[in-house]
């Protein structure tokens, strides 16, 4: 039996591994170095982190120290089977004092000649993230102090593999943002681009915009807005981009478009929704086809005239599992002529109504260069506060005559 003083050291090594860990570490060196600290002090012979996978259904093996196979062979464990499956489901410590004669859903522990298991739950903000088990070669029983000392280990390592997890799916969703926000706005005779993208304060979303010239020499132009953020979002973007370039290789009718974009995300991404306008240009710019998925209307700016939305029905978003027909209106576009797109991170505000953040674009947009619309769109509407929400912004222009 360890004495006070033993036991108090302990504790103040895991307490200074997580602390120091969370400031500097990534999630690989800070799970590496955490299973390496708890083989010292729980003198153990092998350490594992499973964690939770996105749908809540499998352990996935991150770490390992001692039975390194178990990532290198991606070991998963349902919930709620096996050894580390029943330490997520029962939210508790499991001690497994003979391994070879209990129902471990895991081949690899008794195949690595393991005798004794102790597992705890990674429990951050009152849900579980994880598993964290130890094991010995021999037999062991551990104390009440050991089992503490683990899942203190545990609870500490879970605020900190959120916290990384979120992290890095912050970054990934912002690089892969990136990667799907054209870097340059296509070359278009007779057109004249802009546009403008800014990522929210609370996260990273699935805000998009694209330009491209269909073999018709028609121009393609879209603005869309998944539901939620994060990573999941930006990922949904991507899949919905492709898809609709896909797409608009078919069909030249937005309509169209939106619907099979539609039936594709109902049958492939059934928990994702969107909103998507559409718009195909003629060749000469003279006149624009729209349809809109549920996307708030453009601004139209004419030499000589104040702005106004153009007059476009909202069809139903897209993935709402509501299969009605879709529209496509027709606006003709003059020499000088500006459309306007956005996401409604530009006009919504908390505390006012989208449609006064309309009234306010369409007050300040006017029939200009591009680049200058969209400067002065953005200091009227945004001006230094960065927004919740993420903003795009697109404008083109039919070259005056």
């Amino acid at each position: 039996m360890e004495n006070s003083e033993d036991a108090a050291r302990r504790l103040e090594n895991i307490r200074a591994l997580t602390d120091e860990a969370f400031a500097h570490m990534d999630m690989d060196e800070f799970l590496d170095t955490l299973l390496d600290r708890v083989r010292e002090i729980l003198d153990v012979d092998t350490a594992v982190v499973l964690l939770l996978d996105r749908q809540g259904r499998f352990l996935e093996a991150t770490a390992a120290k001692g039975i390194e196979e178990e990532v290198s062979q991606a070991a998963r464990v349902p919930v709620g089977r096996g050894f580390s499956g029943r330490v997520a489901a029962e939210r508790r410590p499991v001690y497994i004092a003979d391994v070879p004669s209990a129902a471990v859903f895991n081949p690899l522990l008794a195949e690595r000649g393991l005798r004794s298991l102790l597992g705890v739950p990674l429990i951050g903000g009152g849900r579980v993230v994880g598993v964290l088990h130890v094991g010995t070669l021999t037999h062991r029983e551990f104390t009440e102090d050991e089992a503490e000392l683990l899942q203190l280990a545990a609870s500490r390592a879970a605020l900190a593999v959120q916290a990384l997890v979120s992290r890095a799916e912050r970054a990934g969703a912002r690089e892969l943002t990136r990667s799907l926000i054209p870097t340059a706005l296509p070359d278009i005779p007779g057109a004249e681009l802009a546009a403008r993208y800014s990522p929210g304060k609370a996260s990273v979303g699935g805000d998009w915009y694209d330009v491209f010239t269909l073999p018709s020499g028609e121009i393609g132009i879209v603005m869309g807005d998944v539901a939620g953020h994060g990573l999941g979002a930006a990922v949904v973007m991507g899949r919905m981009r492709s898809a609709l370039r896909a797409y608009a290789l078919e069909s030249t009718d937005p309509a169209e478009v939106l619907r099979r974009l539609d039936r594709k995300m109902q049958h492939f991404e059934p928990d994702a929704t969107a909103t998507v306008l559409y718009a195909v240009f003629d060749p000469g710019l003279e006149r624009v086809r729209l349809s809109s998925a549920g996307h708030l209307p453009p601004a139209l700016a004419l030499p000589g005239r104040p702005a106004r939305c153009v007059d476009t029905k909202p069809d139903v978003l897209i993935g709402l599992g509501i299969e009605t027909p879709r529209e496509t209106v027709t606006v003709t576009l003059p020499p000088g002529g500006l459309l306007a797109l956005y996401t409604d991170g530009l006009v919504e505000r908390r505390g006012s109504s989208v449609n006064t953040g309309i009234d306010r674009l369409c007050e300040v947009v006017f029939a200009g260069p591009p680049e200058e619309v969209s400067a002065t769109v953005m200091s009227a509407l945004i001006g230094r506060e960065r927004t919740e929400d993420d903003v795009a912004l697109l404008v083109i222009r039919r070259a005056p005559a």
